[in-house]
């Protein structure tokens, strides 16, 4: 699709991947910038873009579309030395003082006051891009605003400061507000108190292998990249901070080493998590690892990394015929998004800018573009920390997430099928596909079936994870909870183990305590009749042949229309199933049939010979993974 805004030519030389310099980088940024500005209020204090609300309404919508825009328009003048050629910040010099005359008030241009995340959270969000794009552009705008003005936006910020954030990444905005707060000479025993307290949670909702946990629960998604590692290394950064540099960025060089895998050839980013409208900040943390030297990636590697996900985007229909970022995938996706998303929401890809804070000169522009990892060779890589496993497949270039840690369910959530939520649930996500919608037939699921009623995956209870030359491993187990009738059935659990395999994914699941009459079904990805993909199941044991298809008639985000394969079969007491999964974007890939010559189970334990003569051997007790090439 075409981009509606004029980019330099390409540039093959530097960038053979892309085509993408730095040039092209801020040429995105103005573009975007300038259709943002088309909407903005009189006095500039708001940005009110055209689309459905937020559930936060329309003033904090607007307000979110000045702090999220500001973000990108101060990265692209801080990177360029303060050079400003179409005078953004002079625009924002302006919205500020109109936005922050008289807070809360019902008027043209007041933002909304910030308050407790319960009851009118959303501006402590965005005042936290309000503070880091006051922070990168002080020279040129704070310190060149009046004094009364620094005063009503400081007593603005403060709301930040004074109010309780959500259980979350949430506690990073007071930090941010406070980091700036203190590099203006403002800083006093609040904004003291505000940053110990989010640096005192990071070190609980620090997991391991670079993964923080977005909470106190298991939720881990791109939020790690885009704020759990962003605000701190960045503030670091900003502040010249040795010893906060040193932790938290020892914790981003590692969080690279698996992230750095978790991006298509063709760009994408895993379509994963929550607030996937936010597409090409998924790139934010590679650049800032490359910024900061704190990154096990090349520059050129990252490079073509930030750089790839901006032209995915960008050459797939992210952009309206207006020049604005639209709430979706490709392009508008109600299914992708949350109730707090509105108009401006996508503009949180702003954070992906961050490379332009890296000048003309640095490795990261200058050094030639070098392949991603997934280009170099396939890769299986375990994470056991967030329970994770990643596959990536050469040969086309796909990325798998195979998902036994990740929820979403808070510690003091119960499990209900009400909240079953398709960006965390499912056991596996891609580069290349993304998981169906609510109400239609649900991709990579397990569902066990009691009285014609199935269940959901909601908490789950990670059993390990590891990896190989060639291969991996993960495991997790879950109670099953219906979509109807009684939640829970009294001591059924399903424990579940993840083997990839070169473009194979062997799957066990061990179905313990179902009544009697039970069924299960189990599909495969979701693919759409016209992608270029091949989307299959093979059962091996305990399952009813032959396969069959079902319909997601909502499609997903990037088809409009679904096709899932399904096995089906009976459980009752302790059973085992064995089936093989594929997702291939390869023409001529052999049939599934073939890749498995020999199958052995018992109750506790299964067995595969490969075609190749290798043997993996899956054992629940204890939980146990082993495989041997011939």
């Amino acid at each position: 699709m075409s981009i509606p805004f004029e980019l330099p030519p390409e540039d093959r030389e530097p960038s053979p991947f892309t085509g993408y310099t730095r040039a092209h980088w801020e040429a995105v940024a103005d573009g975007l910038l300038a259709a943002a500005w088309r909407w903005a209020t009189p006095g500039g204090a708001l940005l009110d873009l055209p689309g459905r609300p937020s559930r936060s309404g329309v003033r904090s919508d607007g307000l979110e579309g000045y702090a999220r825009t500001f973000l990108a328009a101060a990265f692209r003048v801080a990177g360029a030395g303060g050079a400003d050629p179409h005078g953004w910040l002079e625009r924002y010099a302006r919205g500020l003082a109109a936005g922050t005359r008289t807070p809360g008030r019902d008027d043209t241009e007041s933002w909304p006051v910030i308050l407790d995340h319960d009851v009118q959270g959303q501006p402590m969000v965005e005042s936290a891009s309000v503070a880091l794009g006051l922070r990168l552009t002080a020279p040129w705008l704070w310190k060149q605003l009046d004094e009364d003005v620094q005063d009503r936006a400081e007593e603005w910020l403060r709301g930040a400061l004074r109010h309780t954030p959500a259980p979350n990444n949430w506690y990073l905005f007071p930090f941010t507000v406070a980091g700036f707060l203190e590099s203006v000479g403002r800083g006093d025993a609040e904004t003291t108190a505000a940053r110990e307290r989010a640096l005192e949670l990071m070190e609980t909702w620090y997991r391991g292998d670079g993964w923080y946990a977005d909470g106190d629960g298991r939720a881990f998604d791109h939020y790690n990249g885009w704020a759990l590692h962003l605000y701190p290394v960045l503030d670091a950064h900003l502040s010249g901070d040795g010893e906060l540099s040193g932790r938290c960025g020892a914790r981003l060089r590692a969080h690279l080493e698996g992230y750095g895998l978790m991006f298509g050839a063709d760009g994408a980013p895993l379509h994963f998590g929550r607030s996937l409208a936010y597409r090409f900040a998924a790139s934010a943390a590679v650049s800032l690892g490359a910024l900061t030297g704190h990154t096990p990636l090349t520059p050129g590697a990252s490079r073509r990394l930030a750089s790839g996900s901006l032209r995915h985007f960008l050459e797939r229909g992210a952009l309206t015929g207006d020049g604005l970022l639209s709430l979706g995938w490709y392009g508008p996706h109600e299914p992708t998004l949350q109730s707090y998303s509105g108009p401006a929401s996508p503009y949180w890809a702003s954070k992906a800018f961050v490379a332009l804070l890296a000048p003309a000169e640095h490795p990261l522009w200058t050094v030639r573009e070098e392949a991603a990892p997934v280009e170099e060779a396939d890769r299986v890589l375990a994470l056991p920390a967030p329970g994770l496993l990643v596959q990536a497949t050469r040969a086309d270039g796909i990325v798998r997430l195979h998902n036994h840690g990740s929820d979403h369910v808070r510690p003091h959530e119960g499990e209900t099928a009400a909240e079953n939520d398709p960006h965390y649930g499912r056991q596996a996500y891609s580069t290349r596909t993304g998981p169906t919608a609510p109400g239609n037939a649900a991709d990579n699921h397990l569902s066990v079936r009691v009285a014609g009623r199935g269940s959901v995956r909601r908490r789950l209870r990670p059993l390990g994870a590891g990896h190989g030359d060639g291969w991996g491993w993960a495991a997790s187990w879950h109670r099953p909870v219906f979509t109807a009738g009684p939640p829970m059935v009294p001591g059924l659990r399903v424990e579940s183990i993840t083997v990839a395999y070169g473009r194979y994914e062997l799957r066990v699941h061990r179905v313990v305590g179902a009544p009697p009459g039970a069924r299960l079904t189990h599909t495969g990805w979701a693919t759409g009749p016209e992608e270029p993909l091949v989307s299959a199941l093979h059962p091996l044991h305990g399952w009813d042949a032959p396969v069959d298809v079902v319909r997601a008639p909502q499609g997903t985000a990037f088809t409009r229309w679904a096709q899932v394969p399904r096995l089906g079969g009976a459980a009752g007491g302790t059973s085992l199933h064995v089936c093989l999964a594929t997702l291939t974007g390869e023409s001529d890939a052999a049939p599934l049939s073939g890749a498995v010559t020999g199958t052995r189970v018992d109750e506790t334990s299964a067995e595969v010979v490969w075609a190749d003569g290798a043997r993996t051997r899956v054992s629940f007790e204890p939980v146990e993974v082993t495989h041997t090439t011939a």
